[in-house]
Order: structure tokens, then C-alpha cells, then sequence
């Protein structure tokens, strides 16, 4: 950690002219934040959250955080490049939001020759890859853990002595299911998760149809058009692994007529603000909170400890010396209600 000693000298230098009236410029950290797409309707909530954070902590640590936050647009190419460029100009440490997860042995050997801390966020690496170095992070929660919550959500309404989610009283679930990006670890896991907890909970499914949407709700409501054009009423639950595709669905259930007591049972995951305004509103029934003011206040505080030469692991809870993991929370229209004052 060569690096962070000169920076530490650095910022007692500058801090020491501050306080002797001979500058007024505060030390500056500078952090490269590499989106996979900043459209994403939570990594949009993320970024905020971090831009949020790093104001707060320019105030109470008397620093400027430059944050350069560049969008990957779903291109591993993009993103390496833009890591390359924040490697070239110095960067203090760089934040990864990683397009494919199967790629981050290359960004964590670019940093670690250049003595640059990487923290990936939201998309989990593959294990082998962040222990190559020990100063290679990961702030996201454990992917599997939605699925089980969204699922718990559908099996909870399903045994409800009022349900309704029986429409045709044969005594099976059918659904269908909006996936995210093909093959990423998120999908495949919050798939796998959700119907493997109604099986478990003694319910028996019938999976009328599934395709990915790539986590896009235009996408989506193009799919659930064409599945109610297919299946009609017959859709009674219609899982969806985010909330902008469960959106995306409601879309396309309301412009073709449904009122909210004719919707399908639809149900997210991240609850993003639009998210919650569609639970509210009774079309969405549920989601799983994934927590992005976690996740950034996990970020900065690394960020702040690593480039104040801090040990990391009495600035956030580390698990295994790289993770930092945080939890998904389950969130129905009744837990809206219970929250209001």
C-alpha cells in the first residue's frame, strides 16, 4: 500500500497549510464509479445515494470527493475502458458496478499493479476472482436470498384463508416469469429461488412461460403483452426478477383493459421509488427491498477508510476480508401501511 502513504502524506501536508493560513484547499479524493448501465432504474438510486453520501463526507471530514461516474452501457469493453482511463489519471480508488461478472480478473490485475483499491457493487464477482488481491471488495447481498423473499411473498397470499391467486380453482399456481440478463448469477438465482420456495412450501406450479426482458421494462411490457394475448386470464402470478420489469407488466395488463381487481399477482424485486408508488397504488403486490443506501454507504465508507490509510475492517462489517454484505427485506402493501405515521 505504497500509494496510500503518499496519499496519506499528501492530505496531512494540505490539511497542515489549511490550518496554518498559508492555502484553503481541502484534500481531494478522486473516485472512478464504472456503471454497467446508468439507466437502470436502481443503479440510478445507488448513484444517487453515493453522490448524497459524498457531500455529507466532504462536510464532516473537511475533503472534496470528486465522484467521475461513467456508464458502461451493458459493454464489458466500455467499462474496461473507462477503468483504464481512471488507472491512467491516478484515481484514488475505483468502484466497479461490473457488466460481466466473469471479467473482474482483469480490472482487479490492472489495479492491484497500480496500487488502486477496486470495490465492485451490486454485480458480485466470481469468488476465485476477488481474492486475487486483498484490496478487491464487494458490497451487494446475497443473490439468492430475493428469490426466497419473493417467493415467500406469493406463498404467503396463496395460503391466505381469503386468496384469490386460484382464479380457475384447479389447485395449481400458474405463472409466468420476466428474467433478467441471460446467464447472470441475479437472474438466475432470484429464477431458481422463487418457484423452488412455493414447491417447498406444498405448492404445486405450472410454469405457462418465461423469457428474459434484460432487466428493461419496455422490454417486459412487450412480453406480457404477447403472453396475455397467449394465456390471457389463465396468468395468475407473474414473477419478475426486478421491479422494472414487474412494471413493465402492469404496463401492459392496464393498456390492455385489466382494471387493478383483474391484474395477475406480480411481484419485484428492489423496490426503486416507482416500485413502491405501484405497491402503493395496489398494482404490484410485492417486492424485495435490495438496498442501495446500503450498498453506497457501504462504498464511501471503504473509500473513506482505504484512502485515509485506515484499516477497512473497522469501517464496515467485512466477511471473509472482501465482503461486505448487507440484506434484502420482503415488502408487501401492508408493511406500506403499518410504516405510515
Amino acid at each position: 500500500m505504497r500509494r496510500r502513504i503518499a496519499i496519506l502524506c499528501v492530505l496531512a501536508m494540505l490539511a497542515a497549510m489549511a490550518g496554518c493560513g498559508t492555502g484553503d484547499t481541502a484534500p481531494t479524493i478522486r473516485v472512478g464509479v464504472a456503471l454497467y448501465q446508468q439507466d437502470d432504474t436502481f443503479i440510478d438510486t445507488v448513484t444517487r445515494d453515493l453522490q448524497r453520501l459524498a457531500l455529507e463526507e466532504e462536510q464532516d471530514r473537511n475533503i472534496k470527493i470528486n465522484l467521475n461516474i461513467a456508464d458502461g452501457r451493458g459493454s464489458q469493453t466500455v467499462q474496461n475502458e473507462q477503468v483504464d482511463r481512471f488507472l491512467d489519471r491516478g484515481y484514488d480508488v475505483i468502484c466497479v458496478n461490473i457488466v460481466d461478472r466473469t471479467a473482474a480478473a482483469v480490472i482487479i490485475d490492472k489495479a492491484q499493479a497500480a496500487d488502486v483499491p477496486v470495490i465492485f457493487f451490486n454485480r458480485e464477482p466470481v469468488v476465485e476472482d476477488l481474492r486475487r488481491w486483498e484490496h478487491a471488495y464487494y458490497v451487494g447481498l446475497p443473490a439468492g436470498d430475493a428469490g426466497r423473499l419473493q417467493g415467500n411473498i406469493v406463498l404467503d397470499a396463496w395460503r391466505a384463508p381469503d386468496s384469490t391467486l386460484d382464479r380457475n380453482g384447479d389447485g395449481i399456481l400458474q405463472y409466468v416469469m420476466l428474467e433478467g440478463e441471460p446467464g447472470h448469477q441475479d437472474t438466475l438465482l432470484r429464477t431458481e429461488n422463487s418457484i423452488r420456495t412455493l414447491v417447498e412450501g406444498g405448492v404445486s406450479t405450472e410454469k405457462l412461460a418465461s423469457d428474459s426482458a434484460d432487466w428493461q421494462r419496455g422490454q417486459a411490457g412487450v412480453q406480457m403483452h404477447r403472453w396475455l394475448v397467449e394465456f390471457g386470464p389463465a396468468v395468475e402470478v407473474v414473477f419478475s426478477n426486478n421491479d422494472d420489469m414487474a412494471l413493465g407488466a402492469i404496463d401492459a395488463c392496464l393498456e390492455a383493459g385489466m382494471t387493478e381487481e383483474e391484474l395477475p399477482f406480480i411481484v419485484g424485486v428492489d423496490a426503486t421509488p416507482p416500485a413502491l408508488e405501484a405497491l402503493a397504488a395496489g398494482t404490484l403486490q410485492g417486492t424485495v427491498r435490495n438496498d442501495a443506501a446500503g450498498q453506497a454507504a457501504g462504498i464511501m465508507a471503504l473509500v473513506c477508510a482505504l484512502t485515509a490509510g485506515e484499516d477497512p475492517a473497522k469501517a464496515v462489517e467485512l466477511t471473509d476480508g472482501n465482503y461486505v454484505w448487507l440484506q434484502y427485506t420482503a415488502i408487501t402493501r401492508k408493511d406500506l401501511t403499518e410504516a405510515e405515521p
